[in-house]
């Protein structure tokens, strides 16, 4: 329901988006972002109800890493860190230390990197006579992109969770615990978002893209009923 529901949201915020002047993408990246974070406040409630698996899903990664493919790098990293401190604040969960913080570290990796990497992929794998992108190369774009940020993402929060276990009162972190909580209890959330995340975000290009034609095609009649006329 709720990535139904965000779908939806960014077809009618990608229609306004055109009636607006200069300032449309500035305008739809924060509105997006503030959306993608309270997404990720409630999510965790649904997968909660899954009681064999709701905390492995990761639901806060979710909307993270939709927002490096739909507002880019920058306002995907405020995104990533904003969420689970916010939701550590308002909700009390995650423990705000050291586990919020430590996902603010790679959520926000996973936003920056998801949004830079499918930036520089699409601009490479492009056409540049027409400004296309085949579906095969947009596929390996995202792929690429969201496989590359996991593993960052996860790195860093297990170089920020040793880091924090040095502290005073600090638990250890040891290698077997990394492990653990990047990979083994974190399958099933690995698998769903690489099932779920490029298949939106192919279906949304592609919804965009036919969007753009339309206009495009709507704007030639436009041109060619007023040459006539005035012919």
């Amino acid at each position: 329901i709720i990535i139904q529901s965000l779908r939806y949201f960014i077809l009618v915020i990608v229609l306004y988006k055109k009636k607006m002047g200069k300032y449309s993408k500035t305008i739809f990246k924060i509105v997006m972002s503030g959306a993608l974070i309270a997404i990720g406040w409630v999510l965790p409630f649904l997968t909660g109800q899954i009681k064999e698996i709701g905390a492995m899903l990761s639901p806060m990664h979710l909307p993270v890493f939709f927002g490096g493919f739909l507002v880019g790098p920058f306002y995907a990293l405020a995104v990533g860190i904003i969420l689970p401190i916010t939701r550590s604040l308002i909700f009390g969960m995650p423990v705000l230390f050291p586990g919020a913080v430590c996902m603010g570290v790679e959520m926000g990796c996973y936003g920056f990197i998801t949004g830079f990497l499918f930036k520089v992929l699409v601009n490479i794998f492009k056409n540049k006579e027409d400004n296309t992108i085949s579906k095969g190369k947009l596929f390996a774009s995202i792929y690429i992109s969201l496989v590359s940020a996991m593993l960052v993402g996860r790195a860093l929060w297990g170089l920020a969770r040793m880091l924090c276990s040095f502290l005073p009162d600090a638990k250890a972190f040891p290698m077997t615990a990394f492990i653990s909580g990047a990979f083994i209890n974190a399958w099933p959330g690995i698998i769903l978002q690489l099932i779920l995340i490029p298949a939106i975000v192919f279906a949304m290009r592609k919804y965009i893209l036919k969007q753009v034609i339309k206009d495009k095609e709507k704007k030639e009649n436009i041109e060619e009923e007023q040459e006539e006329v005035e012919a």
